[in-house]
């Protein structure tokens, strides 16, 4: 069963990034006929002259951002079933407000404005990723226009799972071109040695191969089309990245944990490091 159509959730601050955002999340609703809800939310700032004067002030100019980012969007050509103005932390806000109207998918640009508070508080869009109950698009560089090309990137791992189905959602809902890769990664015991490497190399990249035949029996299996498999030897996030600029990608899709936590625990998330890096939006499914 498709999740489309479902209830995509923008959120927008009007930085470059948040309407590369708006683009695609506009793209996105008309095309799998979903409804569009967007959000911008607004963060007072305490002072000693902070009174009920400047706090009407500031949320004055939180609608203005709201309703001048709404018309943008109307631009579009996209229709929007509701505009939502919150005040708060705006991770917290966004994912909050996606639980309640029961969002399917939500979109956010990867850096929003304020530079300085980014370095001292981190992304807001690595927040959302982080602790949303449904996909998180987070767009840099380019908006997506569908159809588009689309790079799946599996490990077999509860998360990567959801990611497929959702790719393979969006696939069959826009037309797009769906590429799948998995990543054999070689442990650090098995660099170069003079004793046996060849043949360690050999069984991991047939474990490997494995693998990926499983999931692509698995995607046919529910009728979904695939336009190439590939296998990758070498670290995940660095392949994916690599892969999806090769292929020229419009967009990445994978879990937001793969296998190996401990491994995780000690350099950070596969999937962190592809939003970080990959040069086109990447959505990111959590359980």
């Amino acid at each position: 069963m498709s999740i489309f159509p479902t209830k995509v959730l923008l959120s927008t601050d009007g930085s470059g990034d948040a309407e590369l955002a708006a683009t695609t999340a506009a793209s996105l609703a008309k095309t799998t006929g979903s409804e569009l809800h967007v959000v911008h939310v607004w963060r007072p700032v305490p002072s000693v002259h902070f009174d009920a004067l400047i706090r009407q002030e500031m949320r004055r100019e939180a609608q203005e951002t709201l309703d001048a980012q709404a018309k943008k969007i109307e631009g579009l050509g996209a229709t929007m079933t509701e505009v939502h103005l919150r005040e708060g932390d705006e991770s917290e806000e966004m994912v909050a407000l996606a639980a309640e109207i029961g969002a399917g998918l939500a979109a956010v640009g990867s850096r929003g404005r304020g530079r300085i508070r980014r370095l001292l508080m981190g992304s807001v869009s690595d927040a959302i990723v982080r602790h949303a109950h449904c996909p998180v698009v987070v767009v840099r560089w380019k908006p997506v226009a569908f159809p588009a090309k689309i790079l799946l990137a599996t490990d077999g791992s509860e998360e990567a799972t959801l990611a497929t189905q959702t790719a393979a959602d969006l696939r069959e809902r826009t037309g797009s071109e769906l590429h799948v890769v998995h990543v054999g990664e070689i442990p650090p015991t098995h660099y170069p040695d003079r004793y046996g490497y060849r043949a360690l190399y050999e069984e991991d990249e047939r474990e490997a191969r494995q693998l990926l035949e499983a999931q692509i029996e698995k995607m046919k299996a529910t009728g979904a089309t695939v336009a190439q498999a590939h296998l990758r030897i070498g670290r995940a996030d660095e392949e994916v990245v690599v892969l999806a600029e090769e292929l020229g990608v419009d967009l990445i899709a994978m879990g937001g944990r793969g296998l190996g936590g401990v491994r995780r625990a000690l350099i950070g998330s596969v999937s962190d490091s592809v939003v970080r890096h990959a040069h086109c939006p990447v959505l990111v499914a959590r359980k």
